[in-house]
Formats: C-alpha cells, structure tokens, sequence
C-alpha cells in the first residue's frame, strides 16, 4: 500500500508522483497548465525560509507554489 502525503509535506531533495489535484475553478486550470497533473514526477528543490513558498522541479524546470496552493495537491512519495 502507498503513502499519499500533502505536497507542502516533502522535504527539500524528497521526490513524488502527483497522486492527484483537488483545486477547481481557476486555481485548478492554473495547477494544471503548470504541468502539475496525476502522475507527473517531482521533485523538492528547495522552501522559504519560513517554509512558504515551496521550490519544485518538473520535467526540467523549476517552479514555485505557495503552500495554499500545494495543499490542493496530494503526493506519493518515491
């Protein structure tokens, strides 16, 4: 059985797999033209000093989430 964790759980260098995104309306749209949708790989590169926003790479570039945003996302850990 696999571990579904919230993405802002990850620790910098930790990678997943989108297990899914639960955002709707336009944060949704958003999310996914990102690139962030189920079954993409991540990986964590880097947070904030105050752990918000969080750095993640994807298919060869690097973007950033803030955590409300990341909380729509659920991960698996690889």
């Amino acid at each position: 059985m696999s571990v579904i964790l919230p993405l802002r759980e990850l620790k910098v260098g930790q990678k997943a797999k989108i297990h899914s995104v639960t955002a709707s309306g336009e944060l949704g749209r958003r999310i996914r033209d990102m690139g962030l949708i189920t079954g993409a790989e991540i990986e964590i590169t880097g947070r904030a000093p105050l752990r918000d926003p969080v750095a993640l790479r994807l298919v060869g570039f690097t973007l950033s989430l803030r955590n409300n945003e990341a909380d729509f996302i659920t991960v698996e850990p690889l």
